[in-house]
């Protein structure tokens, strides 16, 4: 299994999602001997630019006209950087809750990935039709309060269900979230982390990525 982490969090070492993440990794690998990753972090990549002739060429494709020579060079970066997702079997997002949603620099990976051709395509009476199909997802997210649904706070979350929408609509469908809450309340942070740690071992020892019963890991 080929895994690609997308890692959308500048903290490194010290982030709270990505000792989640490891977590998940860990047990992961433990079910799974053929594990592979492929790192992204999006905080150190060199992404491609959306220029104006990029913005061009999306729509290009988007009717189904040839590129020319000139939008073929501009658009090679983000041919490449799709290819990379599409290599993968499975994939891991980590990524704190920013501003109510996600950094910025995801939502330009996003921008980046999600083209007509690539990762969807439109039928012919219009509707969208899904082109990266029967590969799972985990996102692990952090953030500082708690949005958990049914919560207070849950309407103001718009990091999770974007993600769901999002992947959902390139025809990622089997997506688990891993959300570690409460992380800037001191007498809610432990009890959250416990919970994220319960999860993400959960969501590694799950069918859906080929593990076997979560006991038998945590005893091996």
């Amino acid at each position: 299994m080929r895994l690609l982490h997308v890692i959308a969090t500048p903290r490194g070492a010290t982030s709270n999602t990505l000792r989640i993440s490891a977590i998940f990794l860990s047990t992961l690998a433990q079910q799974r001997p053929d594990l592979t990753v492929d790192s992204l972090d999006l905080f150190r990549a060199e992404l491609p630019s959306l220029s104006r002739e990029n913005a061009a060429t999306k729509y290009t494709l988007m009717h189904g006209d040839p590129l020319d020579h000139r939008h073929r060079a501009s658009w090679r970066p983000i041919e490449r950087l799709v290819s990379r997702f599409l290599a993968a079997d499975a994939y891991l997002v980590s990524t704190p809750m920013w501003n109510l949603s996600i950094p910025y620099v995801l939502k330009y990976y996003l921008d980046c990935i999600v083209q007509p051709g690539y990762t969807f395509r439109y039928g012919a009476d219009g509707a969208v039709e899904p082109l990266v199909l029967d590969r799972p997802m985990v996102c692990v997210t952090s953030r500082g309060g708690d949005y958990s649904a049914g919560g207070p706070m849950a309407a103001l979350d718009f990091q999770e269900p974007y993600l769901r929408t999002i992947f959902g609509f390139i025809g990622i469908t089997d997506l688990a979230f891993v959300s570690l809450q409460s992380t800037d309340i001191p007498p809610l942070r432990q009890a959250g982390f416990d919970t994220a740690v319960r999860v993400a071992r959960e969501v590694a020892c799950s069918p859906a990525w080929g593990g076997a019963a979560l006991s038998t890991a945590v005893a091996s």
